[in-house]
């Protein structure tokens, strides 16, 4: 069984949390994947920053721009992960754009997640069916999941498609919008999570783009297994001088943290 998939499926309310590797300081990765760890999150997100990013609003945009000035590569992530991964108590998960995984070499990026436990990755910009015609065995090989992406325009037919595609979690959009921090959620929203809640995944369902904030994912939680939030971590440690400190009073923002 995916490790992931099994970490979810034993916590409640999950608060994934989102960040880009190499900001908002070169060689702050390690730092900040030991403080979320500590924090309690239970999950970790850790972007790969790109130049042409599809869906991502103005706070990942420019933490992706900062990241790739201060050098980011992905051999210096997988090193950064192979330093602390360990010590992580939460799942991994790698978050990129499937141009940059290619040139770099699909099945020698695959062999660097087994290398570092990382068992599941979201690629949004690979297609399911592309991702099953010439992709699954070669993830299968290595014990990789990709995670898929669903919105509020996805058909029932595809849901169940993508629910049987899926090892680790889906990663529920919960509006089609770019990311960033939005302020509640509309009537057209709610229903959309309540759709979610009535179907029947065979994985966890998690909710990302516009959660913010203690009040929206507690409401999210109501609808799924938990939340993905992004632009509003990136925002807090944007500034920041010490992440030991910042990082625990974000999270503790949204949830009380672990004795």
């Amino acid at each position: 069984m995916n490790k992931t998939k099994q970490y979810l499926e034993s916590r409640e309310n999950i608060l994934s949390i989102y960040f880009m590797s190499e900001y908002p300081q070169k060689n702050t990765t390690q730092e900040i994947i030991k403080s979320l760890s500590d924090s309690g999150v239970d999950m970790i997100e850790i972007g790969m920053p790109f130049s042409d990013p599809l869906a991502d609003g103005p706070v990942i945009q420019h933490s992706s721009k900062i990241a790739l000035e201060n050098g980011f590569t992905i051999d210096q992530m997988f090193s950064d992960i192979k330093a602390v991964h360990k010590e992580a108590q939460s799942p991994l998960v790698l978050m990129g754009y499937f141009n940059m995984v290619m040139a770099y070499g699909m099945e020698r990026f695959l062999k660097q997640c087994k290398e570092v436990a990382i068992d599941a990755v979201i690629l949004p910009d690979l297609p399911p069916e592309i991702y099953e015609e010439r992709y699954k065995d070669l993830f299968e090989t290595y014990g990789v999941s990709l995670v898929f992406l669903i919105t509020p325009q996805t058909s029932t037919e595809r849901l169940n498609y993508i629910n049987k595609l899926s090892k680790s979690f889906i990663y529920a959009v919960a509006d089609n919008s770019i990311t960033g921090t939005k302020e509640g959620f509309s009537d057209n929203q709610l229903a959309y999570f309540e759709r979610l809640r009535k179907h029947n995944f065979d994985v966890p369902v998690v909710i990302g783009f516009g959660i913010s904030d203690k009040q929206s994912y507690t409401e999210a939680c109501k609808y799924a297994n938990g939340v993905i939030i992004g632009s509003a971590f990136i925002k807090a440690i944007e500034q920041s001088k010490i992440l030991s400190a910042t990082v625990p009073k974000f999270i503790e923002s949204i949830r009380e943290l672990p004795n």
